[in-house]
């Protein structure tokens, strides 16, 4: 049979994605979330609250694991008490809920922003990764540090690995015409160092994280989750020095190399980014 996947925040950009990336790789999928349309419900999809627990418990029941992708997905779109509370209630409840059914994996939506996003105080060093985590700047932020130490103590208390990826600014091929709107001022995109991340790349990454050997994702591990390119079409050292002109590379990226590292998730999940603006845009195309 078929191992069969939760998938929170199915309707979303992300959870689309999962959802087409799991079944088509032969996983039975139970998709859930709080914004169901006519069509979804068609599907399959189940409609479910998150922080409500008894809800979140029904929705994992039967599940061999979990995809958690259901959150607010930004700071700005709720009130800073509104997203702190709601995404840690519904981590906690999933969390909760799937320790208690025994699930043998979660992997969950951690965010970029851990790491000290959005960048009006310089990064440390660059590229950015996992060990310059943590730096919340908002509540939403301060939910996704706060709810990967919980992870870590669930991981703990059942053995389960929680899995927290790290993803990027989320993009979808459709997006990617408005790339070169930002070529001309480097500072319109600096706030996460140019990052980005497809959609069918946060796909691969989640099924990965599902399929890694446990003793390669024992505990609470988390990696960031990016493209392996920038949004820009100038060198990826040309940008750091123009804008963040005290930030020094810890070593080369390449000419257009990601400035938040992947190394982590190359090495441990097998990540490696299938995707680019570049096969949409041609990189002169604000030229």
């Amino acid at each position: 049979m078929a191992q069969r996947i939760c998938v929170t925040g199915a309707s979303g950009l992300a959870g689309r994605a999962v959802v087409r990336d799991l079944r088509e790789h032969g996983y039975d999928v139970a998709a859930t979330d709080i914004a169901v349309s006519e069509a979804d419900r068609f599907e399959g999809m189940l409609r479910a609250d998150l922080t409500d627990y008894g809800q979140a418990f029904e929705a994992l029941r039967g599940a061999d694991a979990v995809v958690h992708l259901a959150n607010i997905p930004a700071p700005g779109l709720a009130t800073p008490a509104v997203t702190f509370n709601e995404n840690m209630t519904m981590n906690f409840n999933v969390f909760q809920a799937a320790a208690s059914l025994g699930l043998s994996r979660v992997v969950w939506a951690s965010s970029e922003t851990t790491l000290g996003l959005p960048f009006d105080v310089p990064p440390r060093y660059a590229p950015v990764d996992e060990d310059h985590y943590p730096l919340p700047t908002t509540t939403y932020a301060l939910s996704k540090v706060a709810t990967e130490t919980i992870a870590g103590h669930f991981a703990e208390w059942s053995g389960i690995p929680f899995v927290a990826l790290r993803f990027s600014n989320i993009m979808s091929p459709e997006d990617y015409q408005e790339f070169p709107l930002f070529w001309a001022d480097a500072r319109l995109r600096n706030w996460n160092l140019w990052g980005y991340i497809d959609e069918r790349d946060v796909a691969l990454s989640g099924r990965l994280a599902l399929e890694a050997p446990r003793e390669a994702v024992a505990g609470h591990p988390a990696f960031i989750i990016a493209a392996a390119d920038t949004v820009m079409n100038r060198p990826s050292a040309e940008l750091l020095a123009e804008v963040f002109p005290g930030v020094k590379l810890t070593r080369e990226v390449g000419e257009s190399g990601t400035l938040l590292a992947i190394d982590r998730a190359r090495q441990v999940l097998g990540f490696e980014p299938r995707h680019s603006w570049r096969d949409h845009v041609p990189a002169d195309a604000a030229r």
